[in-house]
Parts: structure tokens; sequence; C-alpha cells
């Protein structure tokens, strides 16, 4: 798998006591590195104001802009006015180059037909089109969704393992732009009930609520079961992974009680689902993930899974699943 990453998305927070700190970046690059995983490295570049104008409004690209810009030398950190977001000198320079990264890997991924995984940050699946939240500027997932869908008029599905919730990312859904996310619940940011879940191909939306915690077996079973019939049912033609490893047990921001050696099943399911419908193409987008030790072994044993295919994809029991979730699929698979 390609990897794109950039260190100068760790200048974001840097000297700042923050789970989302630069070390997640700067340790999981030198652990790919050794793994021999990133043999293969593009260096990202800097989105353009069009393209982060795909999802966000221009007013909200230039409060971002202008708020960072206004930061006095003697402040070290503020929070953005929208919400709950901290910024500090760097952080633009960081944003615009993790969504710049993503769409790196959007480009090699449609022309080359193949994965590639954006190594970034700050994450982005909390930004809402005209709010920054939790630890993000801009939705970097979102943007490749949006940018895939205006480039080929094809349809891109958005697929988040994340302990949180992508509201921002689920503010998108319509347009050529689906969404599935597991999650826990009730956590922050406090959305993805599953209400409003819907199939429809240009716009598919559906939520799953876990509780706060789940089995390992049935995570992995109610994503193969989930993606092999809505994408029967949609037919994507790009595959875009919001990959947030903070659903892992000893994560100590999230933590759903799974193990992390599901992250190996997950990339062979992804990609199952990218051979048969999207040529073998999908962008995994770094979100969440706050153990470093978890997340190194999260992303290696996606990339892992990934690459080795059909071959790492055993069938989790599908009696695993818990019964509020296999309920949820039936209505909005009905």
């Amino acid at each position: 798998m390609l990897i794109v990453g950039d260190e100068r998305c760790s200048a974001h927070l840097e000297g700042i006591a923050h789970p989302e700190s630069p070390a997640r970046l700067l340790t999981l690059l030198r652990h790919l590195e050794r793994t021999g995983l990133s043999a293969e490295r593009r260096e990202a570049r800097d989105a353009t104001r069009d393209e982060l104008t795909l999802v966000h409004p221009a007013g909200y690209v230039d409060l971002v802009h202008d708020e960072i810009e206004r930061l006095q030398a003697s402040v070290p950190a503020a929070y953005l006015s929208t919400g709950d977001t901290i910024i500090d000198h760097a952080s633009w320079g960081a944003a615009v180059r993790a969504a710049g990264a993503t769409l790196t890997a959007l480009d090699a991924a449609v022309s080359e037909n193949r994965a590639a995984f954006a190594v970034v940050r700050p994450p982005g699946h909390h930004a809402e089109p005209r709010r920054g939240m939790g630890f993000c500027l801009f939705n970097n997932a979102g943007i490749a969704a949006r940018a895939f869908v205006s480039k080929t008029g094809g349809r891109a599905l958005v697929i988040d393992f994340d302990y949180h919730h992508g509201n921002g990312t689920e503010a998108l859904v319509g347009g050529g732009v689906s969404y599935v996310s597991t999650h826990a619940s009730p956590a922050y940011p406090g959305t993805g009930s599953g209400r409003d879940n819907r199939v429809d191909a240009n716009g598919t939306l559906i939520d799953f609520p876990l509780g706060l915690s789940y089995e390992s077996e049935g995570f992995v079973a109610l994503w193969q079961q989930t993606l092999q019939r809505l994408c029967a049912r949609i037919k994507p033609d790009m595959l875009v992974v919001s990959a947030g490893y903070d659903f892992a047990a000893g994560d100590p921001v999230g933590d759903l009680g799974v193990d992390i050696g599901v992250s190996g099943a997950l990339g062979a399911c992804f990609r199952e689902i990218a051979d048969e419908y999207c040529k073998g193409r999908a962008v995994f987008v770094l979100e969440g993930g706050y153990d470093l030790g978890l997340l190194c072994e999260g992303v290696e044993q996606t990339i892992r899974g990934y690459d080795a295919g059909a071959s790492n994809l055993g069938e989790a029991s599908g009696e695993a699943i818990q019964q509020q979730q296999r309920d949820a699929l039936e209505r909005a698979l009905q």
C-alpha cells in the first residue's frame, strides 16, 4: 500500500500537552519505516482553497486562517471560535497539508487503481462544514470523497470505524457521498443515533451506536456483513476509510474493548469490497488512536490485512453481532 505522509503535520500543537500530539504522526511514520511498510511513499502537498471549499464554505476557511494568523506571539494556543478545537501558530500549515496529503492519496488511488494510506494530523471527521470540532479543523476524508465525486461523477463510500461518531462526515451525505459508522454511544460528540439511517445509491447513511463495549468478533462480523450487503445495493466506485484506532481496548481516550488485532481482518474486508466494486481503489485517512503502541499496531495490521486480501479474511460469526445492530442493519436494508 502506498503511504502518503508529511512530517510538517507534526508542527501542530508541538510543545502543548494534548492527546492528539505530534508524537502520533512521528512515531507512526518511524514504525512504518522500520517495518518496511513505507517503502513506497509519496510526499504530500497543501490543499488549495478551492479544494477545501468542496466541503467548507469560504467564510469558514477564512475564519480558520485568520484566527490562526491573529494569535499573538505570547499566546501558545487558543480555542477556535466555532467550538472546542485547539489551534496554535502552526495549525494552518498542518491542516492544509493534512487535507492535501489525503488528496495526494486519492489522486494515486484513482489514477493507479490502488490503495493509499494518508498518515495525517490534525484528524478531520468531526469537522462540520461551518464548524471545527473535537481535534478537527478540516474534514480530510470528506474533502477526498467530495473531490472524487466532483472529478469522476462516481459514488464514494466513507467507512468510519473510529471510537467516536464522525458527525462532520455525516453532514456531507448526499450528492454521491455515503457514510457508514460504528461508534461508542453515549460518547462525544453525542450524534449518530441511527434514527436517520437510509440506503440510497446517491447518499446512504448507516450509523451503528455500539454502547461502550463490544465483542471483537462481533465488531468484525458487523463490518463484514454490512459492507457485503450494502455495497451490493449501492455499488460504490471509491472507498474512503476514516481509520481511527481509539476503538481498541486500552486506548486512553476511547476503548470499546475491541482487540486491536481485528485491524487486519478489517483491512482484508475493505480490500474485498474495493476489488469487487471500486477497481481496487481505496483511501485510508488517519483519524483517532491515542496509545502510540496500539496506533502503530493497528495501522500495520490494517495495511498487512489489506495487502493480503482474501487470504487474510476469515468469516467472523454473524451470531456475534448484537441484536440491536442486527435489527438496525435489517431496517436500513429493507
